[in-house]
């Protein structure tokens, strides 16, 4: 991945230039940390050679894995960068275009881009935090944290 500050301020934006092959939530994660992000939101257009997405089974309190095994458009993905307590969480969703023109979408788990993903994050000058949510059991962003 490749990355450059378009702008400085008041909220810095950066372009992320995804390559083939790289795994889109864990290198989000790690430049996240890398570069002390705390409170962001980004946005991204590409294609993936494959996916995990999730569906939240409120039952279970855990996420219905939804395998995309196939090469798709990324039609939107969306997300935050929050502190969940020190150490920042990506969060994303996305809907996926497959070659019928049919759409899956849901949270992201997993997704290896192929060949490349087109990302613009935008890093607020404020915190966002996250807590433990104790309905859900999922770390939710909390405005009076």
């Amino acid at each position: 991945m490749k990355s450059k500050v378009l702008n400085q301020g008041p909220e810095r934006t950066i372009a992320l230039i995804f390559d083939k092959g790289d795994e889109v939530i864990s290198t989000l994660q790690r430049f996240a940390r890398e570069h002390s992000l705390t409170a962001s939101r980004f946005s991204a257009i590409g294609a993936l050679e494959r996916a995990v997405l999730g569906y939240f089974d409120w039952e279970r309190k855990d996420y219905d894995r939804l395998p995309v095994d196939d090469q798709v458009e990324v039609l939107s993905l969306n997300g935050d960068i929050a502190l969940d307590g020190s150490e920042p969480k990506v969060h994303a969703h996305a809907v996926l275009g497959r070659r019928d023109g049919s759409c899956v979408g849901g949270h992201v788990l997993e997704a290896f881009v192929r060949p490349t993903l087109e990302v613009l994050l935008i890093e607020s000058p404020g915190y966002l935090r996250k807590t433990c949510d104790r309905d859900s059991g999922l770390a939710l962003i909390d405005l009076s944290a």
